[in-house]
């Protein structure tokens, strides 16, 4: 096993320097230059020239594309052009946010989808797999963006005023402002290192740092916030997880050694538990483990929806901005998450299936 993920982690390696490569070249056939989209009609011929030679723009894609490497290869992604921080600084603010609202919704779509899915199975060609069924096409055809309008406007607007009244955009109601987690523990930041940088990311995860330091009313403030955005994230991938848990189980259920059991006399829910669910959720996971990386870098929609400053409205800007370290960063991050993802799945595997061997 040990064998296998350092295979893998070095195989990723040229991956993410294949990523690298077509990101920095991609961006740069962009229309449009960061001078002219920062600048707008102050953007003279000798503004521009000076703003490239200061953000080294003048020198050839290939100078460019390898002191860019070389940086990476050290942790550093470079400055923003536009706000002229270091790219890692905002990747650590807006990151968090992104992350609490994937995993919510990642979470709720499992939660969801996949009894969904085995209702579906279990009573096959019924009204409950018909309905169950029509609810996931439904699921998957609604756009992001009406959706989140639909909910925000009903909870929002229409239930104003009763318990049911949720926030419409956000990650806190305004005015509320928690404490930090290591604050409230009476510690301080660990220097500017890695440990400073984990500590400041565990704390901009609103939820996560209300719960570690026991601020009850920021929690539930949070999760309040948190409720309609992970719904609206939540509904296409827990349409696809219930289709494909479905799917699965049916094949599986059709195999010689479901009939076997049967024909023991085990029950249908000792057969479906014990012999079916564990073979027929291989390509479940793997579904989940490309949902969890499609929503970490698809949850533009989602974001400007509810007003979220994650990592899909900041790429969303900086693209409009021409601010090619933030895109080059934020999408080489993305990458290495997908990697890391699929690495857990391939792992997940030797687990449910024991046929399965990991060397």
């Amino acid at each position: 096993m040990i064998g296998y993920i350092i295979r893998r982690v070095l195989i990723a390696i040229p991956v993410l320097a294949g990523v690298l490569v077509v990101v920095f070249l991609l961006v740069r056939l962009l229309p449009g230059e960061p001078c002219t989209a920062l600048l707008g009609e102050r953007a003279t011929q000798e503004a521009c020239d000076r703003f490239n030679e200061v953000n080294g723009l003048d020198r050839s894609i290939p100078v460019q594309l390898g002191i860019y490497a070389g940086n990476v290869a050290t942790g550093d992604f470079g400055d923003s052009i536009r706000f002229s921080r270091p790219v890692s600084t905002i990747l650590l603010e807006r990151l968090p946010v992104t992350l609490e609202l994937t995993i919510a919704a990642l979470a709720l779509a499992i939660a969801v989808g996949v009894p969904l899915g085995i209702v579906a199975a279990r009573r096959h060609n019924s009204a409950v797999d018909i309905g169950a069924m029509t609810l996931a096409n439904v699921g998957v055809s609604m756009p992001i963006f009406w959706l989140g309008l639909l909910l925000a406007y009903v909870f929002a607007s229409m239930l104003r005023g009763t318990p049911l009244a949720l926030p419409p955009s956000g990650r806190l109601t305004a005015g509320l402002r928690p404490e930090p987690f290591y604050q409230a523990w009476g510690m301080e930041l660990s220097g500017n290192g890695i440990i400073a940088a984990g500590q400041r990311f565990v704390a901009n995860m609103v939820t996560t740092n209300a719960l570690l330091s026991a601020q009850w009313s920021v929690w539930w403030d949070s999760v309040k916030h948190l409720i309609l955005p992970a719904i609206t994230l939540a509904t296409i991938p827990m349409s696809i997880i219930a289709r494909m848990t479905r799917s699965s189980l049916l094949d599986v259920t059709q195999r010689d050694y479901i009939r076997t059991a049967r024909a023991k006399g085990a029950s249908e829910r000792r057969v479906v538990r014990s012999h079916a669910l564990r073979n027929a959720m291989l390509p479940v996971v793997t579904i989940i483990g490309l949902q969890l990386g499609g929503l970490l870098g698809g949850a533009v929609l989602t974001e400007t929806v509810f007003g979220l400053a994650g990592i899909g409205t900041s790429l969303f800007d900086a693209i409009q901005a021409r601010d090619f370290p933030i895109i080059q960063g934020f999408t080489l991050v993305i990458a290495a998450t997908y990697v890391v993802v699929n690495l857990l799945v391939d792992i997940s595997y030797g687990y449910l299936d024991p046929r399965v061997r990991i060397r």
